[in-house]
């Protein structure tokens, strides 16, 4: 039996991806502050839980010392993108500064197998293409940058302690119990209000959406079977939607017609039209697929 800890474990990608690590045995540990998660998406014994914040050093420490697990899932952060651009010194403070203090903590353990690092698809420049794992980085905004010396502080902790670490950059996660008003939950909020004329921004951008249940099993693939050196893989679905196309996926789920207006407030003057990930490493790396459709991830949100 593995123990793993899991950093903002009670979140959106957190709460998928415990769910899934349940399944296979292992011996779960969660730290997370509560400000974006909820106690309630995860079922586990509050002795393995921990509110405590990634900024408090000596905490982190001690917690991690205590637990000594076998691997660390590293997903604590703020990664919605209008809030970081609101608020640049906390959001990367806690991306940076406390990603360093699960590193440190974790550079003092004896029996760490690996760590996984999440990164972000908002490494990647503007590209009209599926953006592969050696293409050259370029945030746009703080967040992505927060997540690049993420990676480089990941590196530097590999090279130190010769521990196996895993980065994977994440594409637009939807599911359940997401936890920022991205794009997904706010059609369904809208929709679920009885709503049939939604107020969104941009409608041409396209993303590449993959559900926290795919996700959350090739991140346990993953770990089962890297055990050596640092890499990076894309974690995205290969297929790009744009913001019409999901309307469209929850318009065939509700059998009712959807009209669209758009709220000037919404619209952001910066948007990339592409983010599509090259996932041909990931697949061939660790025999999978994904298998959570559009239109299934959204009957499931509007159940």
């Amino acid at each position: 039996m593995k123990k793993i800890l899991i950093t903002g474990g009670a979140g959106f990608i957190g709460s998928a991806l415990i769910a899934e690590l349940q399944k296979h045995n292992n011996e779960l540990f969660v730290i997370d502050n509560l400000s974006f998660g909820n106690r309630q998406f995860i079922n586990m014994s509050d002795e393995n839980f921990f509110n405590i914040d990634i900024l408090d050093k000596q905490k982190v420490e001690k917690v991690i010392s205590e637990i000594s697990p076998n691997k660390i899932i590293h997903l604590a952060a703020i990664h919605f993108i209008p809030y970081c651009n609101q608020h640049p010194f906390e959001s990367s403070n806690i991306n940076i500064q406390g990603t360093l203090n699960i590193l440190n903590a974790a550079s003092k353990l004896t029996n760490l197998d690996s760590l996984l690092f999440a990164s972000t698809a908002a490494v990647y420049p503007i590209s009209d293409f599926g953006v592969k794992e050696n293409d050259r980085v370029e945030p746009l905004d703080i967040y992505g940058l927060s997540k690049l010396t993420g990676e480089h502080l990941c590196n530097e902790f590999h090279l130190k302690t010769n521990i196996p670490v895993l980065i994977c950059r994440f594409f637009n996660a939807f599911g359940p119990n997401e936890t920022n008003p991205h794009l997904i939950p706010e059609i369904q909020n809208q929709i679920n209000s009885r709503l049939r004329t939604i107020k969104l921004g941009n409608l041409t951008p396209k993303r590449d959406f993959i559900h926290t249940s795919d996700m959350a099993t090739a991140m346990n693939l993953l770990l089962n079977k890297f055990d050596k050196g640092i890499d990076t893989f894309n974690l995205g679905r290969g297929i790009e939607y744009s913001v019409t196309d999901i309307v469209e996926a929850f318009e065939r789920q509700l059998g009712e017609k959807i009209n669209i207006e758009i709220e000037p407030s919404r619209v952001r003057k910066v948007e990339r039209m592409h983010l599509l990930a090259d996932i041909s490493k990931l697949k061939s790396y660790i025999n999978w697929e994904p298998k959570v459709s559009i239109d299934d991830g959204v009957k499931t949100l509007l159940k």
